[in-house]
């Protein structure tokens, strides 16, 4: 597993993307909302802080697999990452991030969307978004078909159509897009960290699109 950057500081209005530093597949982000006028946010936590929270606390975050689909609703194409880790390696994800300190689940969904696909790609979010599967990470091999060596994540993993264009940023490269059977191949699976080919598969039969 690729050692993960620190934390950004959100009173420096990057919106918890990692900028000119490539991030994990799980977005680092530890605060809430900025305390108006710019000011630190109480909700913060340093990177000794969260190294801490982590040795104690599971961390809640949100994963999307976008899609997109025909007239009647099919999946016809799926969307995968393509992104560089800290160390140069060149890896396959999905979108992801940590959910902020007084944040609904739906709009933590939305901003990391829109933060790894672009303000363009206009995700279609219901108005009470429901998770296809709970997926849950440990720091441990072996406990789940999860696995992260930071923590214990708990991860709610979504099915998000798209209808705009995709335009990769932050450290994602690129966004392929492969049909539902290239998704679910042992191929791509091979190129996931932490066992995400199996929420690929999850999310595709949640869908009806895994034969």
């Amino acid at each position: 597993m690729a050692v993960r950057t620190p934390d950004p500081d959100p009173s420096e209005g990057n919106d918890d993307a990692r900028g000119e530093v490539p991030r994990d597949p799980f977005r680092s982000f530890a605060g809430g909302f900025a305390e108006s006028g710019g000011g630190p946010n109480p909700a913060w936590l340093t990177d000794v802080e969260l190294t801490e929270a982590r040795r104690r606390l599971p961390m809640l975050y949100v994963e999307a697999l976008p899609v997109r689909t025909d007239g009647v609703g099919t999946v016809t194409q799926v969307g995968i990452l393509l992104r560089a880790t800290p160390l140069g390696e060149i890896t396959r994800t999905l979108v992801s991030g940590r959910v902020r300190y007084g944040e609904t689940v739906r709009d933590a969904l939305f901003r990391h969307l829109e933060n790894d696909l672009g303000p363009m790609a206009f995700p279609l979010l219901p108005p009470q978004p429901n998770p296809f599967t709970v997926a849950e990470y440990f720091p441990i091999p072996g406990v789940s078909a999860f696995y992260d060596e930071r923590q214990h994540a708990v991860s709610l993993a979504f099915v998000v159509p798209v209808t705009g264009t995709c335009e990769p940023r932050q450290d994602a490269l690129e966004v392929t897009w492969m049909t539902p059977e290239e998704a679910a191949s042992d191929t791509l699976s091979a190129e996931m960290e932490g066992g995400r080919g199996t929420l690929i598969r999850l999310a595709l039969a949640s869908v009806g699109a895994l034969r």
